[in-house]
């Protein structure tokens, strides 16, 4: 999408809720950029990942991460990661206070990246009926907190096409419930056979609702110890289905770019697929502490957008 004209997008967003003929892009159905009076290319989220070293340790909570966000980074949109809530994403009160605090805060709790919850590639009927329905509580739990989107994984064991098939009929039945609950489920390229762009395209064309997506990663392209997909290929595949992008960040260099991936290239890819939403900070480095690690992401991402102006 054209991100300098606001008649475009509005053109672009109505017609493909009204027919669905247009890209199964972020504006469907459910984007959070979607009734903004924003006019950026993006909008930026905090993913939780980025602080796992202190979530892990204990010295973060679940619960603080949102107030860390706005006050520590001047972000307001985030993203959680399922291990996280350790548990009590079953409590109804954890929920519930949760959803409090970022209201209080004016923070928009934009996804849940669920792991964890059994393989939806899974080739054995029983065991991915199951993991299809481990997942049904975040997205009960992504409702409660105002979500629009959970993250979960397409992976499995078998061929290609093997896991492909299964893959389809699991984020089918799950994309259902999401549907029910006006919750999108969206796919990340994440390891394995998920890394091959092509591959995780012909998943989404198989599952075929606007309730299923991607969430394309710059950084999550190695298939295996010997084998790794072109990123810049792979994103320029999943754009079609994106509901959400997830801005891998590692290392920078003295003028603050990141060293292994091309942001202006990238960004290229993501507006020559017509697409606007929200991008996501995942700042996976080990040179810099995380909360240097997000605000140089933060800034690179401003400048990126600055430039598309």
């Amino acid at each position: 999408m054209n991100p300098s004209s606001e008649s475009r997008r509005d053109f672009l967003r109505k017609a493909a809720l009204a027919g669905g003929g247009l890209a199964l892009g972020a504006a469907l159905p459910f984007d959070l950029f979607a009734g903004s009076e924003k006019k950026e290319f993006f909008q930026i989220s905090l993913a939780q990942w980025s602080l796992n070293p202190v979530l892990f340790s204990g010295k973060l909570k679940n619960m603080d991460f949102p107030e860390k966000a706005k006050k520590d980074f001047g972000i307001d949109i985030v993203e959680y990661v399922s291990p996280f809530f350790q548990k009590q994403e079953s409590n109804p009160a954890y929920v519930k206070e949760l959803k409090q605090r970022t209201d209080d805060l004016g923070i928009s709790n934009h996804l849940i990246m669920v792991d964890g919850e059994g393989d939806l590639g899974n080739t054995d009927a029983a065991a991915r009926k199951k993991a299809v329905e481990n997942h049904y509580k975040w997205i009960d739990v992504a409702k409660a907190l105002g979500c629009r989107t959970i993250r979960v994984n397409a992976a499995g064991r078998g061929t290609p096409d093997e896991v492909k098939s299964a893959a389809i009929e699991g984020l089918s039945m799950l994309s259902d419930y999401g549907r029910q609950n006006k919750i999108n489920v969206i796919v990340e390229n994440h390891g394995g056979i998920s890394s091959n762009g092509q591959w995780l395209a012909s998943v989404m064309k198989g599952v075929n609702s606007p309730y299923c997506g991607t969430l394309p990663d710059f950084g999550n392209f190695r298939i295996s110890s010997t084998e790794e997909y072109d990123r810049y290929q792979g994103v320029k595949e999943l754009m079609p289905y994106a509901k959400g992008v997830s801005a891998k960040s590692f290392d920078f260099d003295a003028s603050g770019n990141e060293t292994t991936i091309d942001y202006i290239k990238m960004f290229e890819i993501i507006k020559a697929a017509r697409w606007s939403g929200i991008v996501g900070i995942e700042y996976e480095g080990s040179k810099l502490p995380p909360d240097e690690g997000i605000r140089k992401t933060k800034v690179l991402l401003e400048k990126v957008r600055g430039h598309f102006k």
